[in-house]
């Protein structure tokens, strides 16, 4: 390792240990310095990483100034990368992206280009391509320390807004998802899991900040573990100042999970035994020294939760909660109003931004209103560019392409940009998808908001689905629709989160052949295509429909014949082109669901669950 890469790790460990007004100290040190600080990372990943096979490729020659790299480093993307990845995967050790070694992958789904990456089974054919299929991302242990780092500084500036949470406990559902091996040995995860399952998380773990026993976060078995975790938060009703989740929708789901088990919980507390349902030997040794029985607070409980009105609720349940800890932009803000509704207007904090390629940004207004968050990119993470909106977006590989990119400090505000990175870790002018508008400045450091995943065309829970995806679900659907002389005339799609869990609604307007004997397609086949669409989704759909449960049964709703003529006319009467008009694939605006509705003419949902397995491709 460098020297400067050296004295840069010696100073990013010191802010790590460093106190609350340090750490702050230390934020305004680097983004006021932002284009030195960028400056130096770049001249310590090109260091560090000279002897790699993969900058050789491209005979840098230990040129570490920008004018050198940005010469003749490509731009790529995902797919670009896609065999350098695998060799690694497949357990080559030599330097072919990074010079330290890749401890493990984090996993990401991958959207783009509905590329399947058969990792676990390199060297068997695939059936097809299924967009959803995970990235894999390389993760090196000081990249690891790197990003630990940036995640200490969040409770000092949320501390700078809401003192006194040092007195109280926080009730956090945190959950470990599943981990996959590669052929080469490397664990590939999400860095959720990553970070849950670490020695520094396990061994700075303490219950007297958080209500949930380690045990409880570490069971594998999702519907356990979130027992566990909603019961020792009942328990500690009183000590919890702060209510999170990762994202808004895990939030959502606790709070669902409450609504269906409320009476199981109450049982437990008034008993102060676990039922046996709770098999995990490590779970029900760490309840035990939490719960006791306590009738009056199972009454109060029932009382509150037998209500038909769960407006208000987590803070009839928690009353001293002070915010909601999760995020709640991007894809996130569909769930806004249901926190609302739940949380009585509590303050929802989104404290940092980032992804599996690079954890990045944090909000140093914390207390902002949802619709303005912003965050303030740390630059000491990794080395930013940006590519304008309008440049060279057509195609989703670059590797020719003439690059238009901005550096960290010559972004303009009001204008969106697609994220590009260099990271340690052995990500070179890496395209992250994420499209960004800048909002302002923090010194000379941008602040900017989410704005969307790029070619995402529907999200539910966490999962992204794109046009492609979609397409091929309904087109497999339709094969079972063709015993009956019916196919599908047209379609669109919603996200439906008016419940919970939320679901994707399709609505499919048939056309059935004339003749005698015609008729509609049984309620048993139109299930088959419900069930069939979600066999079409992606692996990380259904891994959080089967796992998590945070996904519902996915929903066709059948409409009048007509009905996407009247879309079309609607549509122009708002000024749309009739040359130009297309069928939305996806809708939002209330208006347009509303006259699709009034369209329906029946209904049908998944019968069960499409087919998931932790082992499979």
């Amino acid at each position: 390792m460098s020297s400067s890469t050296e004295n840069s790790s010696i100073k990013l460990r010191h802010a790590a240990c460093a106190s609350d007004e340090e750490k702050l100290a230390f934020i305004e040190e680097m983004t006021a310095n932002a284009d030195a600080v960028q400056a130096k990372v770049l001249a310590e990943i090109l260091t560090q990483n000279a002897d790699t096979e993969y900058l050789q490729r491209y005979k840098l020659g230990g040129a570490i100034d920008r004018a050198a790299f940005k010469a003749k480093i490509p731009m790529v993307t995902y797919e670009d990368l896609r065999l350098d990845i695998r060799r690694i995967a497949d357990g080559d050790r030599s330097p072919v992206v990074c010079a330290d070694p890749i401890k493990e992958f984090f996993t990401r789904e991958l959207i783009n280009k509905g590329l399947k990456l058969t990792w676990m089974h390199a060297r068997m054919p695939s059936s097809g391509t299924s967009a959803g299929e995970c990235k894999l991302i390389p993760m090196t242990a000081e990249e690891w320390e790197r990003r630990s780092l940036l995640a200490s500084f969040c409770r000092p500036i949320v501390n700078s807004y809401i003192p006194g949470l040092d007195k109280g406990m926080g009730l956090y559902f945190m959950f470990i998802m599943v981990e996959r091996e590669t052929p080469g040995g490397l664990l590939a995860r999400p860095a959720s899991t990553s970070h849950y399952k670490s020695h520094h998380f396990r061994t700075g773990y303490s219950t007297s900040t958080y209500t949930s026993p380690l045990a409880t976060v570490l069971c594998p078995d999702h519907f356990q573990s979130m027992y566990a975790q909603m019961l020792c938060g009942l328990v500690y009703r009183l000590r919890v100042l702060r209510l999170g989740s990762i994202f808004a929708s895990g939030l959502l789901h606790a709070i669902r999970f409450l609504q269906l088990h409320w009476e199981q919980l109450t049982q437990d507390i008034a008993t102060g035994t676990l039922r046996s349902q709770i098999t995990d030997i490590d779970i029900r040794n760490a309840v035990a020294e939490v719960l006791k029985p306590d009738p009056a607070l199972a009454e109060l409980i029932r009382v509150e939760c037998s209500s038909a009105n769960w407006a208000g609720i987590v803070t009839k349940i928690w009353p001293n909660t002070k915010y909601l800890d999760t995020i709640v932009t991007g894809i996130m803000t569909q769930y806004i109003p249901a926190l609302e509704y739940y949380g009585s207007g509590l303050p929802m904090v989104c404290t940092a931004y980032g992804s599996s390629e690079c954890f990045c940004s944090l909000n140093l207004h914390p207390m902002s209103k949802p619709d303005e968050v912003s965050y303030t990119i740390m630059p000491f993470m990794a080395y930013f560019e940006f590519l304008p909106l309008n440049s060279n977006m057509a195609g989703e590989s670059t590797m020719n392409a003439p690059l238009q990119l901005v550096d960290l400090v010559d972004v303009e505000v009001g204008k969106e940009y697609e994220t590009v990175i260099t990271t340690y870790a052995g990500l070179y002018r890496y395209r992250m998808g994420d499209i960004l508008r800048v909002v302002g400045f923090h010194n000379t450091t941008p602040q900017f908001q989410f704005v969307r995943r790029k070619n995402v065309l529907l999200s539910i829970e966490r999962n992204r689905t794109n046009e492609v995806e979609l397409q091929q679900a309904v087109e497999r659907a339709s094969k079972l629709l063709k015993p009956w002389g019916a196919s599908v005339l047209e379609y669109t799609s919603q996200a439906y989160t008016q419940c919970i869990p939320g679901h994707y609604v399709i609505y499919l307007e048939l056309c059935v052949e004339e003749g005698e004997g015609r008729r509609w397609p049984a309620k048993e086949t139109m299930e088959a295509c419900c069930l069939e669409m979600e066999e079409a989704m992606n692996d990380f759909y259904r891994e959080l429909r089967v796992l998590e449960g945070s996904i519902g049964p996915l929903e066709i709703r059948l409409v009048s014949g007509g009905t996407f003529e009247e879309l079309m006319e609607d549509a122009i009467t708002r000024g749309a082109s009739v040359n130009q008009y297309k069928v939305p694939r996806c809708v939002a605006r209330p208006s347009i669901i509303e006259l699709l509705d009034s369209r329906v003419v029946e209904t049908y949902s998944s019968p069960a669950c499409p087919k998931w397995s932790p082992h499979q491709t």
